[in-house]
Formats: C-alpha cells, sequence, structure tokens
C-alpha cells in the first residue's frame, strides 16, 4: 500500500509542522474542547489512572499502588470520551481520552469535546499522544524542575490543535486503528519468538552444564534429587568447596579516603544474560562503605526478587577497574582452582538453581532475598576443568547463532516501533493522505489486545526495584 500527499498545502503558522493539507485549520483548544470539574460525592466511581504509556486506564489494570488515598469523595469526573490530562506529566503526554465513567485526582484537567468540532475523538487522541505534538505540549508546561512541570488549564486552552473535516477525523482513526493493530500484533508475535529463543538458550546452557556435551557417556546417580544422573566421572559436591564467597575488601590494601575511581555497579548495569555496563565509575572514598566488594573474575549474583528469578548476574572477566564496588544486593562468588569462572555463573542461571532457590527465599513480599547458606550448600555435578573449557566454547558456539536471532528480532521490533511513531505522526498532521484507502473492520478483541509497548520488559521492572535497593 503506497501513501500519498494531498493534492494541495498550505503554510501550518506553527513552528514545529511546515505545512498542512489546504482544507484543514488550526483552532484554539478552547475552542475545540472546554473543561469541566464535576465531583464525585461518594468516591464510590471506578478509580482511573493516567499516563504516558497507557492513556486512560483503570487503576487496578495497571497495579498502581502508590498515593492510595482513605477517601476518593470530592475526586473529579469523568465520562466516555472526555479528554483528561495529567497535568504534571502532560510534557510527557500523560494524556487520554477516557473509555470510563470513573474518578481521577483533582490535579488532573478533564477537557470535554465540543460536538460541532469533534466528529472522532480518537483523532484527537492519536494527534495529542503523537511525536509532532510533544514540543507543544512541553513549551505550555511551565516549572523550575522538569519533575515539577504543569500544564495549567489556561495553557492547554491557548494551545493550537489541528482539525481536518468531520469525516477525514472519523477516517484516520479507523485507518490509524488498523495499522497500529497489525503493528502491535507484529510486535507480539516477535516478542513470542524472542521469549522462545531466550528458552532455547538456556536449556542449551542447562544440558551442557548439568550433563556435558557426550550423549553416551556413563551415567551415576548425583545423590541429590533434582540434578539426577551425572555423568560417572564427574564429581558431586558443594559449591561451598570450590567457591569462597563475599571476599574482604581489605585485600586491595588500598586507602578508604583515595579519591581514584572504579567501576560501581547498580542492579540496572547488570543484564539478566550477564553482560555488565562499566561506564559508571566512583571515587573510592564514596563506596568504601555500604556496598558490594568485587574485583575482576569473579561471579555475581543478584539475591533480591525478582532479579535472582530472573538470573541477574555475571562473570567479571570483563571489569575495566581491577575491583570495584555495586548493589548490596550482591552475592559475589570466587571461583577457585577447581571451577572456571563462566562456568560457575552459568550454573547460577541453571533452570534448576532458580526454581530451587525461589523456594528457599525469606523476607517481606517484594523484599525476599535468597539465603547465603542457600548458595553455599547448593550440590552440583562438577566435571573436571578442561572439560568445563570445552563445554564453555560449545555454549558459546551455540549461543552466538542463538544470540543473531535475537539480535534481529529486537532490531525488527525497534524498527517497526519507529515507524508507527512516523506514520502515525504523518496521517494526524495531513502529511500523507489516507482518506481514499478501504479501511476493514478491525475486531473488538485486536482494538483491546494489549499493546506491547504499553508493556515494560522485565529488565526495566527490575531495574526500578533494584534502584530502590541500591546502598
Amino acid at each position: 500500500m503506497k501513501l500519498v500527499s494531498y493534492p494541495e498545502y498550505k503554510d501550518s503558522g506553527v513552528p514545529w509542522l511546515e505545512k498542512i493539507p489546504r482544507r484543514w485549520r488550526f483552532f484554539r483548544a478552547k475552542n475545540v474542547f472546554y473543561p469541566i470539574d464535576l465531583r464525585s460525592k461518594t468516591g464510590a466511581e471506578e478509580l482511573l489512572s493516567v499516563s504516558e504509556r497507557h492513556g486512560v486506564t483503570s487503576r487496578k489494570s495497571v497495579n498502581v499502588t502508590m498515593f492510595q488515598a482513605a477517601s476518593y469523595q470530592g475526586y473529579k469526573l469523568c465520562w466516555p470520551g472526555d479528554l483528561v490530562i495529567n497535568s504534571l506529566w502532560a510534557w510527557m503526554q500523560g494524556l487520554g481520552f477516557s473509555k470510563y465513567h470513573g474518578i481521577i485526582s483533582t490535579a488532573y484537567g478533564v477537557y470535554r469535546p465540543r460536538v460541532r468540532r469533534v466528529s472522532d475523538f480518537r483523532y484527537f487522541d492519536y494527534l495529542l499522544r503523537s511525536a509532532a505534538y510533544k514540543w507543544e505540549l512541553r513549551v505550555r508546561s511551565k516549572g523550575i524542575w522538569r519533575s515539577r512541570y504543569q500544564l495549567k488549564d489556561d495553557d492547554f486552552l491557548k494551545m493550537p490543535i489541528l482539525l481536518p473535516e468531520a469525516e477525514e477525523q472519523t477516517q484516520i482513526a479507523r485507518f490509524l486503528d488498523w495499522k497500529t493493530a497489525q503493528i502491535n500484533q507484529f510486535i507480539r508475535n516477535k516478542r513470542r519468538l524472542i521469549e522462545l529463543l531466550k528458552e532455547q538458550k538456556q536449556n542449551v546452557i542447562n544440558q551442557a552444564v548439568t550433563r556435558g556435551l557426550d550423549p553416551n557417556v556413563r551415567l551415576k546417580p548425583s545423590g541429590v534429587e533434582w540434578i539426577g544422573d551425572i555423568p560417572a566421572h564427574w564429581e558431586t559436591t558443594k559449591l561451598k568447596r570450590v567457591v569462597s564467597f563475599n571476599p574482604s575488601k581489605s585485600e586491595t590494601r588500598a586507602n578508604s579516603a583515595d579519591e581514584e575511581k572504579v567501576v560501581f555497579l547498580p542492579m540496572e548495569n547488570i543484564s539478566v544474560n550477564g553482560d555488565i555496563d562499566c561506564s559508571e565509575k566512583r571515587p573510592l572514598s564514596e563506596v568504601w562503605s555500604g556496598f558490594t566488594y568485587f574485583r575482576r573474575g569473579d561471579v555475581v549474583m543478584a539475591k533480591i526478587t525478582p532479579c535472582f528469578e530472573n538470573g541477574k548476574g555475571a562473570y567479571l572477566q570483563g571489569l575495566e577497574t581491577g575491583f570495584g564496588f555495586g548493589t548490596t544486593e550482591l552475592i559475589v562468588l570466587r571461583p577457585l582452582k577447581a571451577i572456571d569462572g563462566a562456568f560457575l555463573r552459568f550454573l547460577m542461571w541453571t533452570k534448576q538453581f532458580l526454581l530451587l532457590g525461589e523456594q528457599y527465599m525469606t523476607g517481606a513480599a517484594g523484599q525476599q532475598r535468597i539465603p547465603l547458606d542457600f548458595v553455599k550448600n547448593y550440590p552440583i555435578g562438577l566435571p573436571p576443568i578442561e572439560e568445563q573449557r570445552e563445554i564453555l566454547a560449545h555454549i558459546q558456539e551455540k549461543s552466538a547463532e542463538i544470540d543473531q536471532a535475537l539480535t534481529r528480532a529486537q532490531r525488527e521490533i525497534e524498527l517497526i516501533r519507529e515507524y508507527r511513531t512516523r506514520l502515525i505522526s504523518d496521517v494526524v498532521t495531513g502529511q500523507v493522505d489516507v482518506r481514499g484507502i478501504q479501511v476493514p473492520k478491525v475486531a473488538d478483541e485486536e482494538l483491546l489486545a494489549l499493546d506491547e509497548d504499553a508493556a515494560e520488559s522485565d529488565d526495566l521492572i527490575n531495574d526500578r526495584v533494584e534502584m530502590k535497593s541500591v546502598g
């Protein structure tokens, strides 16, 4: 399908848009919407949330637990089709048109479309949440600090709103519903592929580090139920016999008042895949007390939920400074002569270790941690050191193939997201003409399907959890 331009254009008159179709017009927001301020008498209506990711949603559907009020009496009311703006996050496009009758914070703005201007509120939802309108919302939100920027009613009502003719509003909304449903389905399919590839990679690692590479090798009972049989020439042992734990920083003989900078690893700089980001460096005097010490060649693993369950950890062979510090939510394992550091890291990533460890976690909900004694006494089947290195070479070869497929899938998601952003912006501002395109009906379940961009990845969720725990 080839998208074409409108036959005629004119100057837009706004700094962020060069031209608009000849028959389109800009109106001040006050001529398109009017503010309403109706309050709940009981606070019993459905509580709604407004965000850049989700637009207007039921608060319970996005699992928001902060800012719980004892009573919601006096909260603002809104109805389906009302525009709701989170005034403190308008500059980040924290807004949307409600599909619900419910209540929202008194700090939010509620605006009702004027019938003579608005044929289809879905067009305006796409317009105000498009990349084209970011500049407009940003410059009209005022404040000293970014976290305190606020869009007031008067500033919003002066904003220029781009209006196509009534029938075009509906056609644009239907076209974008159709195309974004296709794009979101593509993203969902690619995410499923990524999960399958990750599972395939973990299975390669599990098989190699728990059974070795020879499918015909003679086996023996390990004596541990969840390990099962292991190659007959492997040794059954516990981690504490081949690993030392949480070594002392005194071995560095460094001066705690020294201003020399070393790598600092907050949890968000350690990936589930075992990669580390060494870009953050801090003076020794700042990190000597209250943080976790490690040196190059150690293995670190997350001990707090949900990072432990996701396998966050790393073999620090590539640490950019000889030693460093990191979040207190790490356990440090130093491999002894009998075990290779990379092999140890993969043992900490096996399904058996993660699933069993999850059962042993202790602490309050949301702050559970893996006990150090569980890790120390965890039994393993240990091959000779040379065989460990053969296994590592095999894992590296097989993982490289899977990693290439993962990279391709992730890049395809990035490209389709970029296309979607550009498409929406071009269509709602009239840079392309969709009037003559036959748009098939989009099924209700496609419209209601979760937008994968609104679902945060596990890594993002985890990073936010650990950032609270660092230090």
